[in-house]
């Protein structure tokens, strides 16, 4: 689909980040947050307060915290990847915890506007993360997906499919649940 473009998520593109957010329920409450704050703070949050932290952390990170995809002019989906230890969550799960201790970039989440679903979007997203990682100076991206023998609602489906990561050259390095695996690309 090569109408679709993937640009940084920089700080003068909020207002397509707000919009690409509130096109999705579960977006709207979290903004990508559930992964880098304690679960006091999301859940005391939610929504408003996830949304003002979100965009704080957007005027001042390092770097920006993930990647827009646009179809044409418009802004259609989200993807957040940034050194997986911003996501501070990440090391207190069980099942996401960290394989080794390699300095990897993490793929944590998605969001794809109602109207741009099942246009593959989610996949030139993973490319787009793929090259921000990479020229960001990251050696290796780690993702979490699902992988389900079920169909899936799209609310579940905000960390991706194991069949796209595996589609963009991610190779499982651990599972420790049977729909949680661990994958990962080299990038260097």
């Amino acid at each position: 689909m090569s109408r679709i473009r993937i640009e940084p998520a920089t700080v003068d593109r909020r207002a397509d980040i707000a919009a690409v957010m509130t096109d999705c329920g579960d977006a709207s409450h979290c903004w990508c947050a559930f992964w880098s704050r304690p679960r006091s703070d999301f859940d005391r949050d939610r929504g408003k307060g996830n949304e003002r932290w979100f965009m704080h952390r957007l005027a001042t990170a390092e770097h920006p915290p993930g990647v827009l995809a646009y179809v044409e002019r418009e802004a259609a989906g989200w993807c957040a990847v940034a050194p997986r230890a911003d996501h501070i969550r990440l090391a207190r799960s069980r099942i996401l915890a960290p394989v080794d201790a390699a300095p990897v970039w993490a793929i944590t989440c998605f969001v794809i506007a109602k109207r741009f679903r099942r246009q593959g979007i989610m996949r030139r997203l993973i490319d787009g993360a793929v090259d921000f990682a990479r020229e960001r100076g990251a050696t290796c991206l780690e993702a979490y997906p699902l992988d389900a023998s079920r169909k899936l609602h799209s609310g579940e489906l905000y960390v991706g499919l194991l069949s796209a990561f595996v589609d963009a050259g991610f190779e499982e390095v651990a599972r420790r649940s049977p729909t949680r695996p661990i994958v990962r690309r080299r990038l260097a």
